[in-house]
């Protein structure tokens, strides 16, 4: 396949002019606004101070407290600088703003798991691995039938089964919007690829098409690399329990996924294939339209004097245990064919993952089922097989004046339940704890 080729190309140019070599880093990483002009001003702050203890004279003294002073300013002036670009670059997006606020008021520590033995990498791959195993199996253990009036006809009358093919433009405007997230499987890193763009467009077009018109999603992308993090700093570091696996997956596979969850998206949008009570992933249906709805219902149902129950229902391990023959069997319903639905197949298919600490790597472990943490479209994906819940929960008559679905959670507002609700969730193939 092109892509593979590509791949190779890329790394032996990567390797011919930027060869690898070891480096010693010494000391605390600098701060990102700490530029080679204030590094400069600190050196001469520090030989002026050092002249005036050594002289003791009143114009050495004077031009170090100037020294001082003018460094400090330009200190502050830079980092100024630096957080107004951080904070308008996201000011089109809501969640990317929250994102960066987020990093600026709480930094991220350096290390997710500094106390973790690379020898244990092994340990952590089978303990991911035989997780979503043991949930799979009491899931197959205790389904029980779809009931009859949850249908899974088309609920449209579009068959879409061909992509449309991308231009440079489109291209150009998508290596721009993904993140500069670098998997240790891709060639170089990805900021070095959103930096080269202009001359590697064409050649993302060419594959990009290549794949879509033949329905494959490359095989060499599947593979994702898991790193465990500690839940929280006060758990215990040495149960293996106490950790959540971060994926992620190789940076050129995202621009591959970019483009198709944006046709995909689309293709839901004119259809209007989703629940209108699922929130989250979805343009106008975010998670804080969600949170106030629910305000607001239960603050009409206090005005009428009626009793409300609220029922919050998480999902464990959601994106890991979705059912890849479920999850086909809906897009096919909902008018997904041809190409379409053979690249969809191939991308959940044939995926992989190993989990990496420091320079040592587990085993790779095939996956049977979930969808790719990390994946621009897993949460859409995840949406799509969520969808008949509202149908069977309407269908079972439980009394819900309002339902909302988010992803990971549903919100049910009950008057009156009358059916336990154990019982809909053993004809749901997904693990809901408690």
């Amino acid at each position: 396949m092109p892509w593979s080729l590509a791949i190779t190309e890329l790394s032996r140019a990567i390797d011919m002019i930027a060869p690898e070599r070891p480096l010693s880093l010494r000391g605390v990483a600098p701060a990102p606004w700490f530029t080679g002009e204030l590094a400069e001003m600190k050196r001469a702050r520090r030989r002026l101070e050092c002249r005036w203890r050594t002289t003791r004279d009143a114009s050495d003294r004077a031009r170090s407290r100037a020294a001082i002073r003018a460094y400090s300013a330009a200190l502050r002036a830079a980092r100024k600088a630096f957080l107004t670009a951080r904070i308008a670059s996201a000011t089109t997006r809501s969640s990317e703003l929250f994102r960066v606020v987020g990093e600026l008021l709480h930094p991220p520590q350096a290390g997710g798991a500094p106390d973790i033995p690379a020898t244990r990498c092994s340990e952590f791959a089978h303990h991911f691995a035989d997780k979503v195993a043991q949930i799979r199996s009491d899931l197959d253990a205790g389904l029980v039938a779809m009931p009859g009036e949850v249908t899974e006809a088309s609920v449209c009358s579009i068959l879409w089964d061909s992509f449309q093919l991308v231009q440079p433009d489109d291209v150009d405007k998508i290596l721009g919007a993904v993140r500069a997230t670098t998997c240790a499987l891709d060639p170089c890193p990805s900021w070095l690829l959103k930096q080269a763009s202009g001359g590697l467009v064409d050649w993302f077009v060419r594959i990009i098409n290549a794949s879509l018109e033949q329905g494959r999603f490359p095989s060499n992308l599947k593979q994702a690399v898991v790193r465990p993090i500690l839940k929280k700093a006060s758990l215990d570091s040495t149960n293996l329990h106490n950790y959540r696996p971060i994926s992620n997956l190789p940076f050129l596979g995202k621009v591959l996924e970019r483009v198709v969850a944006s046709q995909l998206q689309g293709f839901l949008d004119d259809t209007d294939s989703l629940d209108q009570s699922q929130s989250g992933f979805r343009p106008g249906f975010s998670t804080e339209t969600a949170l106030v709805a629910l305000v607001d219902n239960l603050h009409r149902e206090l005005d009428r004097g009626s009793v409300t129950l609220l029922v919050l229902l998480d999902i464990s391990a959601a994106f890991d245990t979705i059912d890849h023959g479920i999850l086909l069997g809906r897009l096919s319903g909902m008018g997904l064919g041809g190409t379409v639905l053979q690249w969809l197949q191939s991308f959940l298919e044939g995926r992989s993952q190993m989990v990496k600490l420091g320079d040592t790597c587990s085993d790779p472990w095939p996956l049977s089922c979930g969808v790719p943490q990390g994946s621009i479209l897993s949460p859409t994906l995840f949406n799509i097989y969520m969808k008949p819940l509202g149908e069977v929960i309407r269908v079972l008559e439980f009394g819900a004046i309002s339902t909302r679905m988010t992803p990971n959670s549903t919100t049910l507002f009950h008057q009156n339940p009358r059916k336990p609700l154990r019982y809909w969730t053993s004809v749901w193939p997904l693990y809901w704890p408690g």
